[in-house]
């Protein structure tokens, strides 16, 4: 159990993956954010929604209508396994550097190679992966790309020697149902994970409000701390790029507004926002704020009326297989060997359970 008054120094990593579309590059730049984080101190990092290797930020042109799943593809191409090559590298990282990391990433799956999903996961100071989350709701275009997760995807909060940590995707933070699942998890350091984008120029509309506004009102609900993680870009680069496209990226906005910070129990800013810069915001949190804000209103707490009201939450993972993933056979293995196995397997413990019955029968 974390002390209740520790003081916990966090982080907000606000920056851009490298593009065009490079999960070694964009993993490699993760790297050395991390150990400069740490460096100040801080004993968790926070990125945002889709960073390795981006957020899919492209339209469905249908004048150009291969375009999108080209860009599809290579994303696909460049996303990572969980755990895998590239969670072991950031592992490394994050235990040299004695941190706990929670990386917004786009999940493949090795048995189905169609499949993407806009995941988080959040690695320990042991360098392992100690929790996962797959986005539920894809929203707009998403859906089109991502598919979505399961209900176990929602209990992911993990409790660690800085306190209990979880996060959320994006536009999950306004679902109400999510968050209060979420909440009574007891979780007392939540991870914000955003594209950072759209924040179309005026008179067009900004994505930021909806950010800063369920962010800070997410802080105040579950009482408590929020670190804020989302993208920005140059306002110059943001209009070479409507124009010119990026990276074979055409016929997008390429409006990222940044906005990361933490948010302290009460819904204030105690680091942040930055809205104007590339960079790492850092604050200070002591657990105690949790405890003092309940005073007040726990909603998950004394102030809940789970006799009236409570969630229902539909258990069990949903997949092609009902018992998961089948058994890929490798090669030169021999065919039906598995099965006979485990055959012979359950012949064996049958006969000695046979056996057993008439031990006991004989002695009686």
């Amino acid at each position: 159990m974390v002390i209740r008054t520790k003081k916990v120094k966090v982080a907000a990593v606000q920056t851009m993956p490298i593009l065009p579309m490079n999960k070694k590059a964009t993993v490699e730049k993760a790297c050395h954010l991390i150990e400069e984080a740490a460096a100040h101190g801080a004993e968790l990092v926070v990125f945002s929604e889709g960073f390795i290797p981006m957020f899919p930020n492209w339209s469905m042109d249908m004048q150009n209508e291969g375009e999108w799943s080209d860009l599809l593809t290579e994303m696909i191409l460049n996303s990572i396994e969980i755990p895998g090559e590239e969670t072991m590298i950031l592992g490394q990282v994050a235990k040299k550097a004695g941190a706990y990391v929670c990386m917004g990433c786009n999940e493949v799956i090795d048995h189905y190679p169609g499949v993407l999903y806009n995941s988080l996961f959040f690695l320990g100071p042991n360098g392992d992966v100690i929790s996962h989350h797959r986005k539920l709701t894809p929203s707009h275009r998403e859906r089109v790309l991502h598919a979505r997760g399961n209900a176990e995807d929602l209990f992911h909060v993990v409790e660690t020697r800085i306190g209990r940590i979880g996060g959320l995707i994006c536009y999950e933070h306004l679902q109400p149902l999510f968050k209060y699942a979420m909440m009574t998890q007891g979780e007392q350091i939540h991870c914000a994970c955003w594209p950072g984008w759209p924040g179309f120029p005026p008179p067009g509309r900004s994505n930021y409000p909806i950010i800063d506004t369920m962010s800070r009102a997410y802080a105040i609900e579950a009482a408590c701390f929020v670190v804020l993680a989302s993208p920005w870009l140059p306002t110059e680069l943001q209009v070479k790029y409507d124009k010119e496209g990026y990276a074979g990226m055409k016929n997008a906005h390429w409006g990222f507004v940044g906005g990361s910070g933490v948010i302290n129990p009460l819904g204030q800013y105690i680091a942040g926002p930055l809205t104007d810069s590339d960079g790492i915001v850092y604050a200070e949190i002591e657990l105690m704020e949790i405890i003092r804000r309940k005073c007040y209103i726990d909603p998950v707490g004394k102030d809940s009326r789970w006799d009236v009201i409570r969630l229902d939450v539909e258990q069990g993972i949903f997949a092609p297989y009902r018992t998961g993933f089948p058994k890929i056979k490798q090669e030169g293995e021999q065919k039906g060997a598995p099965e006979s196995s485990q055959l012979q397997e359950l012949k064996d413990q049958i006969q000695k359970l046979n056996k057993e019955v008439a031990r006991v029968k004989a002695n009686k």
